[in-house]
């Protein structure tokens, strides 16, 4: 800021200016020379003089537009929508699997109350319906209920004649409730509006749509659960084969809605509900041991145990072409293993605790069961063939493995199970099976057009009105007698002459002697061709990796050669302290 001027009389710094002359003082009324201050304002003005004007409009700016489509649900809306759909998703496939299996009404029940307990126990549980959506179906139905009032006045009248019905609706409708229940509304709302503009702002949020516990392979996890809760001989590998064949409504189910309902879906959502491929063994049992655990720990609804005899025989001859020997055997060695036959292996008894360093639980004890039964069965097969490439031959009559075929003619019989696998029926059209359609014959192409027209073509035209009624609300329910009647397995193994005995023969190995552990981490090794022969069809007939499934069995072998160390140490000392007795007696 500039310094004040001095009267150069007097001074002073302290001015001040005349508004009628336009002469400037200071405090003494001394007048600053050679200076006024003239305004340029003018009441007269010419006829040539230019004036600059501001016209102002009085519109209001209008709200800005918004592109969203008005059709698409949002936030907790749109949540509680997904559900919607993933739930009617759900009801199909338990009427698609009580079609396909024959299985009795109860098995319905069972799912909705699993249902029921996987929806409370999500991290996220699915919200409550909207009071706005609520409100909105109201008054729809209000008005649909009010045309054929209309048309029939009569019976309007009577209905607001009647006090009984007037009073029950106005109990019904409580006006503080119904107050309350619009401002949590808007509460909602005007949050989401918040966490909208906080976005738009550039902060980041974690929110996300669903998570892993709310995408579709959560409703095949509840029918596995209901499955081994109704003891049913189930295996995942039969999940994934009627979702492959579209039997099972999974892959793009989409279609099987109505437009009523995905036009209310975005993009997430659509993207949610429409997986590209089949799950696998492993990812299923993820999700079911998950909900086992969960149901029982929070709820104390356990889970049996699975039903073993039935799925160990379909392991023992759909997969590896084997007789009843190598049935008892495997579930002899089952046993000795302590294989936990829970989906969660907390759900089974713990381990025996000999030593205080020994653990309640082994390693690979939380995997799929029929993969653990499958891993038992490959050990037997090494225990009896070796599978190295040495021949094996009994010595004994007595001894278990005469009773089974042929080595050379079991694993030529094990490759033609493989290449017939590749032509079933049920398995021809898979995603996981390469098919060129330059190699196909006309019959083949036919069933091709045929899956193609019944997973394409009659799944979009719809279901009529008495269709709807006969699937979802049956007047009168049989329950068959045959439950799940298990797939005819190939026969191929039978008419195999069986395994010679060993006589005189000292050179030769005997069963169970000279037994070799592959380790699974070793990438430089190769296993056997007879090895890697059963490995690979066992591993893609239970649907996991073969590396994985060498995993297994190695975990087995090693534990299966502790068992037998400490056996005989068992034995020894078992030995000395007779001798120290005998011994001792001898001596009195």
């Amino acid at each position: 800021m500039a310094p004040r001027r001095k009267c150069p009389l007097c001074g002073s710094k302290q001015w001040h200016k005349d508004s009628s002359s336009g002469l400037v003082a200071c405090s003494e009324g001394h007048v600053i020379q050679n200076f006024r201050n003239e305004s340029g304002e003018t009441q007269d003005l010419g006829n040539y003089t230019m004036r600059k004007r501001i016209l102002k409009s009085g519109r209001k700016k209008s709200a800005r537009q918004s592109r969203a489509d008005p059709k698409l649900y949002h936030g907790e809306r749109a949540r509680f929508h997904y559900y919607q759909c993933l739930q009617l998703v759900l009801r199909k496939q338990i009427a698609a699997l009580i079609a396909l299996w024959d299985l009795p009404p109860e098995f319905e029940t069972v799912c909705r109350d699993i249902w029921g307990l996987h929806l409370t126990l999500l991290p996220r549980p699915p919200p409550a319906e909207p009071y706005h959506m609520r409100e909105q179906k109201g008054s729809d139905s209000d008005t649909g209920d009010t045309k054929p009032s209309l048309d029939n006045p009569k019976e309007s009248r009577s209905d607001d004649d009647d006090p009984q019905s007037s009073s029950s609706s106005s109990e019904e409708e409580d006006p503080e409730l119904a107050e309350l229940l619009r401002e949590n509304s808007e509460l909602s709302s005007s949050d989401e509006e918040k966490d909208h503009t906080s976005q738009k702002q550039g902060v980041q949020s974690n929110y996300r749509f669903v998570s892993a516990y709310d995408r579709p392979v959560n409703c095949i996890a509840v029918l596995v659960v209901a499955c081994w809760i109704m003891r049913l001989p189930v295996m995942y590998k039969d999940f994934i084969d009627v979702i492959e064949s579209y039997e099972l409504p999974y892959l793009d189910f989409l279609r099987l809605l109505s437009s009523d309902m995905t036009c209310h879906l975005t993009k997430h959502a659509v993207r949610a509900l429409t997986p590209h491929f089949a799950p696998s063994t492993l990812y299923i049992h993820r999700f079911a041991s998950r909900l086992a655990k969960r149901i029982y720990a929070n709820y104390g609804v356990f889970t049996p145990e699975l039903n073993a005899s039935p799925v160990l025989w379909r392991v023992v001859q759909q997969c590896l072409g084997g007789t009843p020997t190598l049935y008892g055997l495997a579930k002899r060695l089952g046993y000795i293993l302590s294989l936990p036959l829970t989906l969660h292996h907390s759900l089974s008894p713990t381990l025996r605790r000999i030593a205080p360093d020994d653990p309640d639980v082994q390693m690979y004890d939380n995997i799929p069961p029929e993969l653990a039964l499958v891993a038992t069965a490959i050990v037997v097969l090494k225990l009896v063939y070796g599978l190295d490439g040495k021949l094996r031959l009994p010595r004994d009559a007595k001894d278990p493995a005469s009773a089974l075929p042929d080595v050379g003619g079991y694993l030529s019989a094990f490759r033609i199970m493989g290449e017939a696998d590749d032509r079933h029926n049920e398995k021809r059209f898979s995603s996981k099976v390469s098919m060129p359609t330059g190699d196909m014959d006309l019959a083949t192409i036919d069933e091709f057009l045929n899956f193609c027209e019944r997973v394409l073509i009659q799944s979009q035209r719809g279901e009529s009105d008495q269709q709807i009624l006969d699937n979802y609300f049956p007047l009168s329910t049989e329950s068959g007698g045959a439950r799940l009647e298990a797939i005819a397995p190939h026969s191929i193994v039978e008419g195999l002459s069986a395994t010679k005995i060993n006589i005189g023969e000292t050179t030769v190995l005997q069963p169970g002697e000279s037994y070799t552990i592959y380790h699974s981490r070793d990438v430089l090794g190769n296993l056997p061709e007879e090895q890697a022969l059963i490995i690979t069809r066992s591993a893609k007939w239970v649907g996991v990796s073969d590396d994985y499934l060498c995993e297994v069995v190695e975990r087995f072998e090693r534990r299966l050669r502790r068992w037998y160390y400490k056996e005989r140490r068992r034995e020894k000392e078992e030995k000395e302290s007779e001798g120290e007795r005998l011994f001792d007696g001898m001596k009195d």
